[in-house]
This record gives C-alpha cells, sequence and structure tokens, in this order.
C-alpha cells in the first residue's frame, strides 16, 4: 500500500482548513477534487481488484449514513483504528461515481478541519460544477 505525498497531503489538509471556512473557495475545492484520498478497506485476504473499490459506509446514531475518507493512513487510523487495509483514490473520481443521495462524504473525521459534504455536494463542489452543500 502506498501513501499520499507529504506535498499532496499538506495541501489537501490545507484545502480542507479553507473549506471548514468557506465552502465556496473554488481553489481549495478544485485541490480537493484533484487531490488522492485514503478510502479504508474491509477487505481481507487476496488482493481485490485495483479497479473495483467498496465504499465503506458508517451509520451515524441519527441514522444518517457515511463515508469515511482520509488524508493520511495515520488520520485514518487515528479514527478507525480497527481498519488496517485501505485505497488511495482520487477523491474527483468518487465524486464522479457517487452511488447514492442517502450518503455524505467525511473527510478526516474527527480531525479540527473536517468537512463532511451531502450527496448534492459530493457531486456539485467535487466534480467542479460550482457551490453547493
Amino acid at each position: 500500500m502506498t501513501s499520499p505525498s507529504d506535498e499532496s497531503v499538506s495541501a489537501t489538509q490545507q484545502a480542507l482548513g479553507e473549506l471548514a471556512a468557506d465552502r465556496a473557495d473554488e481553489t481549495a475545492l478544485n485541490t480537493l477534487a484533484n487531490s488522492e484520498v485514503v478510502l479504508p478497506s474491509a477487505e481481507t485476504g487476496e488482493e481485490p481488484d485495483p479497479q473495483a473499490v467498496t465504499l465503506p459506509v458508517f451509520q451515524q446514531e441519527d441514522g444518517a449514513q457515511l463515508v469515511p475518507v482520509f488524508t493520511t493512513p495515520a488520520r485514518m487510523h487515528q479514527a478507525l483504528p480497527q481498519i488496517e487495509r485501505y485505497h488511495l483514490v482520487p477523491l474527483g473520481a468518487l465524486a464522479q461515481g457517487w452511488p447514492s443521495e442517502e450518503l455524505s462524504l467525511t473527510i478526516d473525521a474527527g480531525a479540527p478541519e473536517a468537512v463532511t459534504l451531502s450527496a448534492n455536494g459530493v457531486r456539485t463542489l467535487l466534480s467542479g460544477s460550482g457551490p453547493a452543500a
């Protein structure tokens, strides 16, 4: 498993901080859409098909469903210590194929600059088509 480069992680985390303050920050959105994120994987055993990833869906106490992604493996392990495997995926590619209106995306859950986007926000913000949340 590879990890994102320190330079890309720094840019992605900076973009998250900027988005936490201003959801319409186009530069930050573009940085995020073009970044690679760590997608937790519950898979064990043989190597899965690298072209097929299964989104990990977590249900919150209020019934909301979310998919967590992280900027680094370390942040993933802080939030989800039971998960050892992950995929490195382009965030923009996840946005383009977002499967459901019921799913939200949380980037760096548990971190001070964590950002959660609704399904509509994932599609519109991260696909580069303009502001929405």
